[in-house]
């Protein structure tokens, strides 16, 4: 008999597309443990994710891959920014003003 189990779901996008993996991980599992379990998940899909390099977080909030994770955690790996957020919104609202 195997003891308490877990169920988590892993996360990936980019801007074409959404990855989902859900794996069944060890009461004990932590963050590293639920990527390696999704990476195997993965197959062919796995080139595309920077399973080593990329942030990563539960439910948007960064952590440690050595944080613990819980049943039903959505555990993210983040794509870098390319370009600030404040600053993207302030070059569209000039070219919109510009516009009118």
């Amino acid at each position: 008999m195997s003891g308490p189990r877990k169920r988590c779901l892993v996360a990936y996008a980019t801007r074409e597309r959404q990855y989902l993996w859900t794996v069944e991980l060890d009461a004990a599992a932590s963050v590293a443990d639920a990527l390696a379990a999704a990476r195997v998940a993965a197959g062919a899909a796995a080139a595309a994710v920077p399973w080593e390099q990329a942030a990563g977080g539960i439910f948007g909030e960064p952590c440690a891959r050595s944080a613990a994770c819980a049943d039903g955690d959505r555990i993210e790996l983040y794509r870098p920014l390319t370009r600030d957020p404040r600053s993207a919104r302030r070059a569209r609202v000039a070219r919109e003003r510009r516009g009118r």
